[in-house]
């Protein structure tokens, strides 16, 4: 069914916001046109490569 099986998003992981930190992130996914959850995905993803020194070699995947 996967070519890679590694690559199903199983893995949960809360976040806990007040309302103005998810009143923003709320706002930057409707101006975005995005779903919540993938915004921040992509958005976290996109901070450890940065903070490693990754470059882009993880790549979100298209919804």
């Amino acid at each position: 069914m996967y070519p890679d099986p590694k690559r199903v998003r199983d893995h949960r992981v809360t976040l806990c916001l007040d309302d103005y930190e998810h009143a923003l992130l709320v706002a930057l996914a409707n101006y975005q046109g995005e779903q919540l959850g993938k915004l921040l995905r992509t958005l976290a993803l996109r901070q450890a490569e940065q903070l490693l020194d990754v470059g882009s070699s993880v790549e979100p995947a298209a919804a």
